[in-house]
């Protein structure tokens, strides 16, 4: 299982996109948890990002909403963990 790290932008989209939206709360974390188990299960649409988040992924939670996130390696254990960076629509996180 990878170990999830949110980053402050994350944290305030997060707390954006889900203030009284329990569905869209419940759907993310849903996709969180599948991240943390395989960040490549075909439901979660993983693709790689090129332009200014070169090096970056991305996952969808529904249709129109998008979460950008790095593979980060833990300097102490030296395994990868995934920094989440943003959660939006298309146009707002990319």
């Amino acid at each position: 299982m990878t170990t999830l790290h949110w980053s402050s932008r994350f944290t305030r989209s997060f707390a954006k996109k889900t203030k009284q939206r329990e569905d869209v709360r419940k759907k993310i974390v849903n996709v969180m948890r599948l991240l943390e188990e395989d960040p490549f299960q075909p439901v979660l649409k993983t693709h790689k990002l090129r332009g200014i988040f070169d090096g970056s992924f991305a996952c969808s939670v529904e249709y129109d909403l998008r979460i950008v996130f790095d593979f980060v390696k833990n300097s102490n254990t030296s395994e990868d963990e995934i920094l989440l960076i943003d959660i939006g629509s298309h146009e707002e996180v990319y």
